[in-house]
């Protein structure tokens, strides 16, 4: 399970002394944290499920490949190279990630099963592909790949 995953993982990175990894490893336990006390305060006493932090911590590689650009554009290479070592370290708890054409095929397949015809489709095929391929797209390429083929 990718809850003991991640707590093993900080384990070793403590034993290790590897701050960076340790940090980043933190700071994914903390957010979801977050989202499980948020989840039981709506109900779910469960918390997180697998897909759920999949998708959590895609968004915090966005979140970094976002800081990046910023940074960059700044001139603050230190804080790219920080962002840059997090980002590889959130990596390695997803599933491999899917290619640029194989995206496309899923889009494709989904979008004949549901019959879509129109970008007003859209929000439904985005959500089917979210349910299938959890943790192993990049749902930013993917809804770009969707649109272009919906229009």
């Amino acid at each position: 399970m990718l809850r003991e995953r991640l707590t093993e993982s900080l384990k070793s990175a403590m034993k290790a002394k590897d701050a960076r990894r340790s940090a980043t490893v933190r700071l994914i336990l903390a957010a979801l944290k977050d989202r499980d006390i948020a989840a039981r305060g709506s109900g779910d006493s469960e918390g997180l499920g697998e897909d759920e932090i999949l998708h959590m911590m895609q968004t915090m590689i966005r979140q970094r490949r976002e800081s990046i650009e910023m940074y960059r554009k700044g001139q603050r290479d230190d804080l790219v190279e920080q962002e840059e070592g997090e980002i590889r370290v959130i990596e390695e708890f997803l599933p491999k990630q899917m290619s640029e054409d194989e995206v496309s095929a899923a889009s494709r397949e989904i979008i004949a099963e549901l019959d879509a015809h129109s970008i007003k489709d859209m929000g439904q095929v985005m959500g089917e592909l979210k349910s299938r391929y959890a943790g192993k797209m990049d749902f930013g390429k993917a809804s770009q790949v969707v649109k272009g083929l919906l229009t």
